[in-house]
């Protein structure tokens, strides 16, 4: 019943995408941080790093990665704010030049930690990607949002931003529209009528073309009910049989690691790709 009360302010503050905007979403597998440590191609190799990226292209599989931004304003692909846990370094990520950073190499066979214009220069339209936007509630997303459509500006092949902070999908929406994106969604402690009612609100500032949910908490009412109305629901992280048994009943696509990757869709037939779209300068003066 609440659902039902719910739906249509759903469908005023958060209209669903077109379909054709969408459709490539569903169509693929996505390596999780790349085929990194643990997979079942690329035992030995750091998660985010250019040769998981290598690994998932040469799977066929699309790729997830993280991105944050660094001291002086380029957007990084690393996923922790620090840099102990998969490097030789320490100290937060957000205190080094990108220059600086490009110089640190990842623990496991010695990749350089990577800007995402080196990303998106390697990856250059052969497999889609799903970028997912790190934030803190005590800092604006209008820097990071800024850097990484810079570097997309111009990029022609199949992409979507995401988060589980719905300013980002927000700052999206009005600055950059013509970019997909997404908000990440967990469940966890949050299962109650006040979870349900914030799940919403969510929906509504972030305006998303597509949702990423966790896999552990599906089905839900919630994802189902978005997917009804045309919204994809992509799933993280799946690591197991169950797991990919599960996003295949209850979502469109999985974003997937380890075990989860066996039994991952075939990579669909290479379709052209569209010209770059011009530069507004829109989201520069925002």
């Amino acid at each position: 019943m609440r659902s039902l009360l719910l739906s249509p302010i759903d469908r005023w503050r958060a209209p669903p995408p077109l379909a054709r905007r969408v459709g490539w979403m569903g169509e693929w597998t996505y390596a999780h941080r790349g085929l990194h440590r643990g997979g079942l191609h690329s035992v030995g190799v750091p998660e985010n790093s250019p040769s998981a990226f290598a690994a998932a292209i040469a799977a066929g599989m699309g790729i997830e990665c993280d991105v944050q931004r660094s001291g002086d304003g380029r957007a990084i692909v690393f996923h922790d704010w620090e840099f102990d846990r998969l490097t030789g370094e320490t100290g937060p990520v957000s205190d080094r030049s990108a220059q600086d950073i490009e110089k640190i190499t990842l623990a496991g066979n010695n990749d350089p930690i990577p800007t995402l214009e080196r990303f998106l220069d390697q990856v250059a339209g052969q497999v889609p990607i799903l970028i997912e936007i790190k934030s803190r509630n005590d800092r604006r997303v209008r820097p990071l949002c800024l850097a990484v459509h810079r570097a997309l500006e111009g990029y022609r092949g199949d992409h979507a931003v995401m988060s589980f902070d719905p300013r980002v999908s927000r700052w999206f929406a009005k600055y950059s529209p013509n970019t997909v994106r997404g908000l990440v969604v967990t469940e966890e402690k949050s299962k109650s009528l006040l979870g349900r009612l914030q799940r919403h609100g969510a929906l509504w500032t972030a305006k998303p073309d597509f949702l990423a949910y966790d896999i552990r908490d599906l089905p839900s009412s919630f994802a189902a009910a978005q997917r009804r109305r045309g919204l994809p629901v992509l799933s993280w992280t799946v690591r197991s049989a169950v797991h990919r048994e599960r996003a295949a009943q209850h979502a469109d696509a999985g974003i997937a690691e380890g075990d989860g990757i066996a039994g991952a869709k075939p990579r669909p037939e290479p379709k052209p790709k569209p010209e770059p779209e011009p530069k507004s300068g829109g989201a520069d003066q925002a």
